[in-house]
């Protein structure tokens, strides 16, 4: 196994090799670094693998450009088993053409004698509309890529015999509490209270599946951006979010842990069924992480142009902000029941215009199904930025503002109350594909004992489409017994319940009542 940076590896077999989530380029409007920098590794010599495998969609996992320039074309992609198509359309895109589509859970046996097998995870907040983790086999030795995803529990892995190498998240990849506009002694103790409850999941995690080697991996990211820089754990600061591999394995240590294994990029772990050996590129792994400030300076020093050329990218002044959140927005507001629910009230977006002062307020009305103009009214929930970002977001018609403005830290929030998912659900949920998934996904699990039964024409059908939930009171048509959900065009024979369109994907139906 050859660290490539974060989330990232090779893992080299006589069968084969994987490359799994290679990210190199700057993420979420540039926010988001791979520490250490993994830009100078033989991206030519690791891009020609067998096999490539993309956990998941964010940018800190799903480098597009990257992907495009340097992973050879000739790859299968290890798709994991999501309800929309996004990453396999993603991939297709960049020009990969061969694809294993395989099912949560089930194991699937390749060339030579290698075994994989992913776990998808696929609730509205896994990920971008899901996330997934490898499970690799081969000749009796196993290890389980977990990155950033986060099971109920790790049986199924178990299961299988024991894991040699447990590659897991250990440190924060999220925007709280750093952006909240709190006092600094309160933003400490919830960023230090936050930190510890991701060193503990982390030790459940390793309890769980008691492998014979722990890598900590996917994170922490760096921030190079002078406006960000205090968000890199350098300061002392007890309450950052975003501790090292360094940090790891003196906290793992302290916890009892004697089995952690640093994989730097360009380090190199030899695993077998009795041992790893693991070798560095740097001299001294100790004495690298002693210098990290002066090597997170050199590296901002040579990305410097890089951030200011995005910059430049990012300004729209052709938008008309809230027009166009008006457009994209209200139409999903109108279809959203339980996500409109859950916010439960209006949510301000504030936008800072070019001179720094200017402040455009826009509402998005959850209860009232509208975008308009913020007046006075009391909001439970508000965010502050840039307006270029949102300008941009609207230029690019992107999809999840989740895996874009947020995740970069470039904006304060404020909030009454508790922490609520369905505002972010929401807004990483902005195409009616996603949109309908979740709410169905929602509707599912909050009526697990009682789904709803709606009539259309003679027939008494679930409420949600089979296929990727859709609610068939708004994209269900019948036709002679036959029951077609326009979102996708998929169609059911209502006398059997069977899917006339694919295998699998029953639905429950019967006559209704002449009464």
């Amino acid at each position: 196994m050859t660290g490539t940076g974060h989330a990232s590896m090779h893992i080299q077999t006589p069968a084969g090799s994987i490359l799994c989530d290679p990210w190199v380029n700057p993420a979420f409007f540039a926010s988001w670094f791979p520490f250490p920098d993994n830009s100078q590794l033989d991206w030519e010599s690791l891009g020609r693998c067998d096999y490539l495998y993309v956990s998941h969609l964010h940018r800190d996992h799903f480098d597009a450009v990257h992907l495009k320039n340097f992973i050879s074309k000739k790859a299968t992609v290890l798709l994991p088993n999501y309800a929309t198509s996004q990453l396999r359309d993603e991939l297709e895109d960049l020009g990969f053409t061969k694809f294993i589509e395989t099912v949560s859970n089930e194991v699937v046996a390749l060339d030579g004698g290698l075994n994989v097998m992913i776990q998808s995870l696929t609730a509205p907040n896994d990920g971008p509309i899901g996330d997934s983790s490898l499970w690799v086999e081969y000749d009796g030795i196993r290890i389980l890529n977990q990155n950033d995803a986060r099971p109920s529990d790790l049986d199924i892995f178990a299961e299988l015999g024991h894991v040699h190498a447990h590659m897991l998240q250990f440190s924060g990849a999220i925007w709280y509490p750093m952006v909240y506009e709190l006092p600094a002694n309160a933003k400490t103790a919830f960023g230090k209270q936050k930190r510890d409850r991701q060193f503990d999941r982390t030790w459940r995690y390793i309890d769980d599946l008691k492998a014979s080697y722990v890598f900590p991996i996917a994170g922490p990211p760096c921030f190079l951006d002078d406006e960000l820089w205090q968000f890199n754990d350098i300061h002392g600061d007890e309450g950052n979010i975003f501790p090292d591999q360094h940090v790891f394995m003196e906290e793992y240590a302290k916890v009892g842990g004697t089995n952690g294994v640093v994989l730097l990029p360009g380090s190199v772990s030899t695993l077998t069924t009795e041992s790893c050996e693991t070798t560095h590129l740097v001299p001294d792994v100790d004495d690298f992480f002693a210098n990290k400030e002066k090597h997170l300076r050199d590296y901002q020093a040579r990305m410097r142009p890089v951030i200011e050329a995005q910059k430049e990218t990012w300004k729209h002044p052709e938008i008309d902000v809230l027009k166009e959140m008006k457009r994209r927005i209200e139409p999903l507001l109108e279809e959203s029941i339980y996500m409109a629910k859950g916010v439960g009230g209006p949510v301000r977006f504030d936008l800072v215009g070019y001179d720094g002062e200017t402040v455009e307020s826009v509402l998005v009305d959850f209860p009232n199904k509208e975008v308009r103009r913020a007046a006075d009214e009391k909001v439970r929930y508000r965010f502050r930025t840039q307006r270029v970002l949102v300008e941009h977001l609207l230029f690019i018609e992107e999809v999840d503002w989740v895996n874009s403005l947020f995740l970069s830290c470039r904006f304060s929030a404020a909030r009454i109350g508790q922490y609520n998912e369905f505002v972010y659900s929401f807004f990483k949920c902005l195409t009616e594909e996603r949109l309908q998934y979740s709410e169905g996904w929602y509707d599912e699990h909050q009526r697990a004992t009682d789904a709803e039964d709606i009539t259309l024409g003679d027939w008494n059908v679930q409420r949600r489409c089979p296929h990727l939930k859709a609610d068939l009171t708004r994209f269900g048509i019948v036709d002679g017994g036959v029951l077609t959900c326009q979102l996708h065009g998929w169609k059911f024979d209502l006398a059997s319940g069977r899917c006339l369109t694919s295998v699998g994907h029953p639905i429950r139906a019967s006559k209704a009542s002449s009464d």
